[in-house]
């Protein structure tokens, strides 16, 4: 059980580290949003930088003046969602190899200034079961959520 939960972890922490990096560790949050439905997996995430909520394509926008800006390509921010799903499909394995539920959907919060992390997982279908809203609108909703309030 204790190697199941190390590995689990590891996969949730690389997803937090590649945003990290992706930002050059100068964010205040980092929130990640992962879901894998019916072998449909989909990822998105955004940062608190200077008490802003900032999409992953708007980092710049939370700059204060003479901040340096981000590079914000999206050959980056590709990188970043592909290894994103690559960890997905880590934990994908991790759940079928140690016969355990696979979250459908996982939203992921560290903290960089304190170092705590939060995680909340959901088990049954979500979008699957939705005849008109997509993994990205879900993640969407999150974002207007955390950002209305303060989370």
């Amino acid at each position: 059980m204790k190697e199941f939960e190390e590995k689990f972890s590891e996969l949730q922490a690389d997803m937090i580290s590649i945003c990290m990096e992706y930002v050059e560790n100068r964010a205040d949050k980092v929130y990640v949003y992962a879901s894998c439905e019916e072998d449909m997996i989909s990822s998105s995430f955004f940062y608190l930088i200077n008490n802003k909520y900032v999409e992953c394509h708007k980092v710049n926008d939370a700059l204060k003046n003479g901040g340096k800006r981000y590079d914000v390509s999206p050959e980056r921010m590709f990188q970043v969602l592909q290894i994103i799903s690559e960890d997905i499909e880590g934990i994908e394995m991790l759940c079928k190899e140690y016969e355990k539920d696979m979250p459908t959907e996982m939203k992921l919060i560290y903290d960089a200034k304190s170092g705590k992390f939060k995680a909340e997982y959901e088990y049954d279908l979500i979008h699957t079961n939705d005849d008109i809203k997509t993994a990205d609108d879900f993640a969407d909703e999150w974002f207007e959520e955390v950002k209305n309030n303060n989370l």
